[in-house]
């Protein structure tokens, strides 16, 4: 078994990547051995402007040229495409979509789901493959999905598989800790693994379990070797490895379908969308006529009071001119959806303090949608601070207007911001507010494009 997980579109490897999976498909099947191509999930990521213009179908494409048999989805592919979307992403797929943990919300099976699937080798031995994906019901809900408890989804199928066949794999979006657990657990031969990017070698043992991941991004493929006795028809050896991307050079063709589909999709995202009448320009540690207008946008489209985002979700200046989707896409490439809290004042005031630190501004953030470089400052509208002026407590405030009037400690507030803050990684405060409310699939890059077109429109009237 070849295995690839969280690519996250990063392309910079897939055509040796893909090549390779495709010339060693070839030489395995010829020398009469078994051999699968699996991928784990989040294969796709709308930062990419392949997977955006696309909407992640041309990853569905690469995927079928490439040869994999067997695939699952990761968070990527289910809580950041529409309904629709993602409904239809597989109908070109030449593999099954195996997740027992999805849903529509009267309990049915989507037609392009399968929870297992059983291959019978040559040999008579037979191989189960289940996938499961990691469980956001919040954000699986809003776009209209049911996912469920992936364990006991596992549960039911390990119940029925185990009955008809002699070795179980496990193709699990689920992260190392869920993985090791579930390896403590069940009976399970081997648990490819996904969305914690973790990285194993040469795989762990667990029990009895081989666990296996290879990080992100392409940089490596995991290679599983299983040793199946033929008379007792189970696995007498496993043995993993990790090949490092770099060591596939050799397997790149000059032009593909990679390149056909980067030109497509270059050309769909040059549709404009606006015209800009002076330019904006981006500071990630100042507040700007940009970032306003972008904590501005989020406070109208939450319907909230203030608006409350970090500077450093915009990437680059736009310019005056004509702005087209590619343009919007790349200033603002994450994933991350509006979101409404309704905050208490001593919880809004925390935040504010915590926003106003250097090491808070200067962090480097890795997932939680975010796909910028660093924080940067907290821009807010409806909001003024000010900060204490007795020497040495620059960070402290002396006070917090809200849209002109003192913060009320125990009054709550209504913020329209971004999901990431509610992760708590960066604002443990804000995983406790009593309510919350995500806008999807609407990303924060539609809510500043409705805002500049607005005002584009307004200037024209």
């Amino acid at each position: 078994m070849y295995h690839t997980n969280d690519l996250h579109s990063h392309f910079e490897n897939w055509k040796p990547i893909s090549h390779f999976m495709r010339q060693e498909k070839e030489r395995h099947i010829k020398n009469g051995e078994n051999v699968f191509i699996l991928d784990i999930g989040d294969h796709l990521d709308r930062f990419h402007v392949i997977s955006e213009a696309t909407a992640g179908k041309g990853n569905v494409k690469l995927l079928n040229e490439a040869g994999y048999d067997y695939i699952t989805i990761g968070n990527n592919e289910g809580i950041t495409l529409a309904k629709e979307d993602l409904d239809h992403l597989y109908d070109e797929a030449a593999f099954p979509v195996l997740i027992a943990n999805l849903f529509y919300p009267d309990g049915t099976r989507p037609r392009w789901v399968k929870p297992y699937e059983i291959q019978v080798l040559p040999e008579g031995i037979k191989l189960a493959f289940i996938g499961v994906t990691v469980e956001y019901p919040d954000f699986y809900s809003q776009l209209g999905w049911k996912i469920t408890d992936p364990v006991a989804a596992l549960e039911e199928c390990l119940a029925e598989v185990r009955e008809q066949a002699d070795v179980v794999i496990l193709l699990s979006h689920l992260g190392r800790t869920a993985d090791e657990y579930v390896a403590e657990h069940y009976d399970i031969d081997v648990i490819l693994g996904a969305h914690t990017h973790h990285f194993f070698e040469s795989g762990l043992l667990v029990q009895d379990t081989l666990l296996c991941c290879v990080g992100k991004w392409g940089q490596y493929v995991g290679h599983v070797k299983l040793y199946i006795d033929k008379n007792t028809k189970r696995a007498v050896q496993k043995n993993a490895r990790a090949i490092s991307a770099t060591l596939l050079g050799g397997y790149t063709k000059e032009e593909d379908i990679l390149d056909v589909l980067q030109a497509e999709s270059e050309h769909i995202m040059k549709e404009q969308v606006l015209e800009l009448k002076e330019n904006l320009e981006m500071d990630w540690f100042s507040e700007t006529a940009f970032a306003n207008l972008l904590a501005s946008s989020l406070k109208d489209w939450c319907g909230a009071e203030i608006g409350m985002v970090n500077a450093g979700v915009l990437l680059e200046s736009l310019p005056k001119g004509p702005v087209t989707r590619g343009d919007i896409h790349r200033i603002c490439p994450h994933p991350i959806n509006p979101c409404k809290l309704l905050i208490k004042g001593k919880t809004l005031r925390e935040v504010i303090i915590k926003a106003r630190r250097p090491q808070t501004e200067l962090l480097e953030v890795k997932g939680l949608g975010f796909r910028g470089k660093v924080m940067g400052k907290m821009i807010y509208e409806g909001v003024e601070v000010i900060p204490d002026t007795i020497p040495g407590n620059k960070l402290l405030l002396k006070e917090v207007l809200i849209n002109g009037e003192p913060l009320e400690p125990e009054r709550l507030y209504s913020v329209g911001t971004i999901d990431m803050f509610t992760f708590g990684y960066i604002y443990p405060e804000l995983t406790t507010v009593q309510e919350k409310h995500y806008f999807m699939p609407e990303l924060l890059r539609d809510v500043l494009q409705d805002k500049l077109v607005r005002m584009s429109t307004s200037v024209k009237s």
